[in-house]
């Protein structure tokens, strides 16, 4: 999967990569609810939502282990004027970067991880949360259906979503869990094991999370 996304990056726009920050997450931090903190984008890709962070004034980190990503999100930090540190790392097995932060964002990273590693990707961003901390997660989920759950299962990553109860029953333990938003949303980038064009995908989520703990 890395070398897909090292290629893709390197070589042709991608459609999600619009520059512009993620909604929800906006109106997550337009209303208040986190306060400028240090931060990580896990899975931050070209930057876009680490760069609006910076903009907000976020101390923020930005990680993705595509290193054609990263360097098209320093060259847009950079162009801004905007001080933000993208590191080039395995968000299943960090060692650049240590927490704790006391604000993650996960826009569309977690939903196409192979199901075998989430459980990594957990473990990384429970060591990267203190109590308190808020943990900002978006993503496709839905319930799977027969023919959906048969190839997701058999690719594991790219098509991949979230289950329904999935984020309760990885993050409940160590995290109160808030819904703030779920949708039905037409899309244009969705895997291509769906037919081209515009479509109706059944469900997107965001969710805002806290590390609770003294």
């Amino acid at each position: 999967m890395k070398r897909m996304y090292e290629f893709a990056y390197r070589n042709f726009p991608l459609p999600y990569d619009t520059g512009q920050p993620e909604e929800v997450l906006v109106r997550v931090v337009e209303s208040g609810r986190v306060s400028p903190c240090r931060a990580i984008d896990l899975g931050c890709g070209t930057g876009r939502n680490a760069i609006y962070l910076a903009q907000e004034g976020f101390d923020v980190t930005g990680v993705d282990f595509a290193s054609s990503a990263i360097e098209i999100a320093k060259e847009r930090a950079e162009s801004m004027g905007l001080e933000v540190d993208f590191v080039v790392d395995d968000l299943t097995s960090l060692s650049h970067v240590s927490g704790p932060f006391q604000f993650l964002v996960d826009v569309g990273t977690l939903d196409v991880l192979h199901f075998r590693i989430r459980d990594l990707y957990v473990r990384s961003v429970n060591r990267l949360a203190q109590p308190g901390s808020r943990y900002f997660l978006d993503g496709w989920e839905w319930r799977l259906n027969l023919w959906e759950r048969l190839l997701f299962r058999r690719l594991g990553f790219w098509g991949a979503i979230l289950e329904p109860g999935e984020i309760e029953k990885r993050f409940g333990a160590l995290f109160e869990i808030e819904e703030i938003g779920r949708e039905i949303r037409r899309t244009s980038h969705f895997p291509p094991i769906y037919m081209s064009g515009l479509q109706e995908m059944p469900g997107h989520a965001s969710y805002l999370l806290t590390r609770i703990g003294n």
